[in-house]
């Protein structure tokens, strides 16, 4: 194992805690007083549109999306994952992406969007070394058709013979959205947070 899927590994089971400098950094770091309070709409139309694509995701994978260990499911190739392998990690950037907007920082923007992707890129590595060892031959056929991280729509068509028979069929609404309450707490959250800040 690489030195970038070890620190991958370290990193996944690391990341409740480790947005924590972002976090402080949105509601510390007063935005200019010339930004214009547009942005906050552009966030939180950003911010929408990286939930919408967790929202597809976790439909798919379900509550397997949660876990801090590396306890994995079975191959999802269905949903977002037929287009692109990363559906979640690419719908946090966009959140991200999302408050720097709507805390009017557009210069972080670019930043988290840096960190994130260095991060993401580790914890992919750890991700597809345990998943290649583990379903092998389907896990390696899915690696060719599907990017990793730019989605491709002529993905979709050669995923069908990828899925692991385990793989479970979509979740409901419901489980989808209760797996997902954390991230949308989360979000209101922040969202609550940043009128605070604003306010004073």
């Amino acid at each position: 194992m690489t030195f970038v899927s070890r620190a991958g590994g370290w990193l996944f089971r690391q990341r409740t805690w480790l947005p924590l400098p972002l976090v402080a950094a949105l509601l510390l770091i007063p935005p200019p007083q010339d930004a214009s309070p547009s942005l906050v709409v552009l966030g939180a139309a950003v911010v929408c549109a990286g939930e919408a694509i967790r929202l597809w995701a976790v439909l798919h994978i379900g509550a397997i999306s949660r876990t801090r260990s590396d306890r994995l499911g079975p191959l999802v190739a269905t949903g977002p994952f037929a287009y692109v392998r990363n559906p979640l990690y690419l719908g946090n950037i966009l959140l991200w992406i999302g408050f720097s907007f709507a805390a009017r920082l557009v210069w972080v923007a670019p930043i988290v969007a840096i960190l994130l992707a260095l991060e993401y890129h580790a914890i992919v590595r750890w991700e597809e070394q345990l998943l290649a060892s583990r379903i092998g031959e389907p896990y390696t056929r899915y690696m060719r058709h599907v990017p990793r991280w730019v989605p491709q729509p002529s993905a979709s068509s050669a995923t069908s013979a990828t899925s692991s028979p385990g793989a479970p069929a979509a979740f409901s609404w419901r489980q989808t959205l209760f797996s997902e309450r954390g991230t949308l707490i989360a979000i209101a959250a922040g969202f609550l947070l940043l009128w605070i800040k604003a306010r004073f």
